[in-house]
């Protein structure tokens, strides 16, 4: 995909206005050098401009039939192009609307979609066509038609086309233009004036995403990665570099010492903020290997936020970090109208020998995959925290209820790091946070750069969150999960690593096994293949929203 610098895409995408054939449809049904041979139409000149260049009405009347007749019989022969219906059925999942514009007559049109197997005429929000009493593409006059009969303003449509009369309708009428330029059929398209080129349809939908609006939470793996796949990190002291599914950054600072560095906000609670942001950010520190150490912390406070509070926000931080033998050493805080509610965003940094450095790369084959605790151990603490009256109608007890407040109590890893380190098979250690134990296990992959084989029949769930789960219609497995941790174990330690940390009361089970180069999970459930949960946002943004 050519010229996609984020800076240049703008608003959000309502609309598409799609050329007929040779874009919806695939090229070359119709030959417009036959037709013009036909009429006798010069071969430089557009057949419609050439009919329009006759006064005579019976001329004009028979050149309209020999165009129609080739239209129509073309039309027969078309069929939609590769990734065109699926294209065409997310964008409809996603609520945007879809219009076509062509040269062509109607009659064509609707005759080319029996072609389509879940498309018809009907399906589109708009469909300008030669019918249209307005000058055609070039001109914008159709794509301003298009606008009007939509309702959405040039900044919110994108038209798409393979050829320079509908970049040059588009450009004429201010809307983003597309060019379809097929690997197959490659042309001087230089001058054309077109935003963006594509060689295949499916290539738009990612295009479009970048411009739709975002539920809650982290922004989704798969748009982080392709920004961090492009950062250049130019210090060679940088041992972990920013990654998906990297908790932490690592530097070498001497021969002997990394230091590792992590940053995280807390925005899904009011409640123990403080206490939420030193653990979930100590946490990441511990997957490495690393001692927490430091802690900074950014403070944000909506308007009318009294000094008091911010001062029993800074004793709560305080406190956690002395509990969690860390320093409290700096940080910013600030009122602001950008938060309608306090939002902490937590540094921390500590440090670990190099030799004891744990690095997702470190992950080989025949690896076992651990998870302590449930899935789900800070989800159920917020929903019992943030939700309680929901929770409450829908059928929980004050005693469940106040049990599941107390899963605050467990939210962190570090004792289970700490012994895990210890392990001298241990090769990665991922903490399961938004998006929860599904999310991270594709993190861990992507980071360890190996498959992963996961039977979620052994995947440890307690009843109280099932409960909590069922009666808010969430899945525990998208559901923010800090206070479990993913560990990856060499086969002949894994059985001693999960005895050290039964006996620190730790509950441990193994739910997979580490398989061959490659991203992404391998599921099964009663011993057949299942697909595994994708969750772009947490799954507890949806009771947010």
């Amino acid at each position: 995909m050519g010229q996609t610098r984020v800076k240049d895409i703008g608003r959000e995408i309502k609309a598409v206005l799609f050329d007929f054939d040779g874009t919806l449809t695939q090229q070359g049904a119709l030959d417009f050098a036959a037709i013009k041979r036909a009429m006798d139409c010069p071969p430089d000149l557009a057949i419609l401009e050439y009919i329009d260049t006759f006064s005579d009405s019976k001329e004009k009347g028979r050149l309209n039939e020999i165009l129609d007749q080739a239209e129509m019989t073309a039309a027969s022969q078309s069929f939609p192009n590769d990734g065109a219906e699926d294209l065409l059925t997310w964008l409809r999942h996603k609520g945007i609307l879809m219009g076509i514009i062509t040269r062509n007559g109607l009659a064509p049109v609707i005759k080319a979609l029996e072609n389509f197997k879940h498309f018809t005429v009907d399906d589109f929000d708009v469909v300008i066509s030669r019918e249209n009493t307005i000058r055609p593409k070039p001109h914008p006059d159709g794509v301003n038609l298009a606008l009007a009969q939509l309702g959405v303003v040039k900044e919110e449509m994108l038209l798409v086309g393979d050829y320079r009369f509908d970049i040059e309708a588009g450009n004429s009428a201010g809307v983003m233009t597309v060019l379809l330029q097929e690997k197959n059929n490659p042309r001087d398209v230089s001058g054309w004036g077109q935003d963006f080129f594509i060689h295949q349809l499916s290539e738009l939908q990612e295009m479009i995403e970048l411009r739709l609006p975002l539920s809650g939470g982290k922004l989704p793996n798969r748009f982080l990665n392709s920004f961090l796949s492009s950062l250049e990190i130019l210090d060679p002291s940088i041992l972990i570099s920013p990654g998906v599914g990297e908790d932490t950054a690592a530097v070498d600072i001497t021969e002997e010492e990394v230091l590792i560095l992590k940053s995280d906000p807390i925005t899904f609670v009011s409640d123990a903020a403080a206490r939420y942001a030193v653990t979930i950010n100590a946490n990441d520190i511990a997957t490495s290997g690393a001692i927490p150490r430091w802690f900074l912390s950014t403070l944000l406070f909506p308007p009318g936020v009294t000094p008091a509070e911010i001062i029993q926000v800074m004793e709560e931080l305080q406190d956690f970090c002395l509990k969690q033998e860390v320093t409290l050493c700096g940080g910013h805080t600030e009122i602001t109208d950008a938060v309608t509610r306090p939002v902490i965003t937590g540094m921390i940094a500590g440090t670990v020998k190099k030799s004891q450095l744990i690095d997702k790369k470190g992950m080989t084959v025949g690896d076992c995959v651990l998870i302590t605790k449930a899935v789900a151990v800070e989800g159920t603490s917020i929903l019992a925290q943030e939700f309680e009256h929901q929770l409450r109608r829908n059928g929980l007890t004050d005693d469940e209820i106040t049990v599941g407040k107390e899963f605050l109590e467990q939210i962190s890893i570090t004792k289970e790091a700490a012994l895990a380190s210890n392990n001298e098979g241990v090769s990665a250690m991922h903490d399961v946070t938004e998006g929860g134990l599904a999310t991270a296990l594709e993190e861990l992959s992507y980071a360890g750069n190996h498959l992963l084989a996961i039977d979620m029949d052994l995947i440890p769930v307690s009843e109280l969150t099932r409960k909590m789960c069922r009666a808010l219609d969430l899945d525990p497995l998208g559901l923010i999960g800090s206070g479990s941790l993913i560990i990856c174990c060499k086969a002949d330690t894994c059985q001693k690593l999960i005895d050290d940390l039964t006996t620190a009361n730790i509950q441990t089970t193994r739910i997979g096994t580490v398989l061959d180069t490659g991203n992404g999970v391998i599921a099964e459930a009663s011993g057949k293949p299942s697909a595994w949960p994708v969750f772009d946002a947490d799954e507890i943004t949806r009771l947010y929203s």
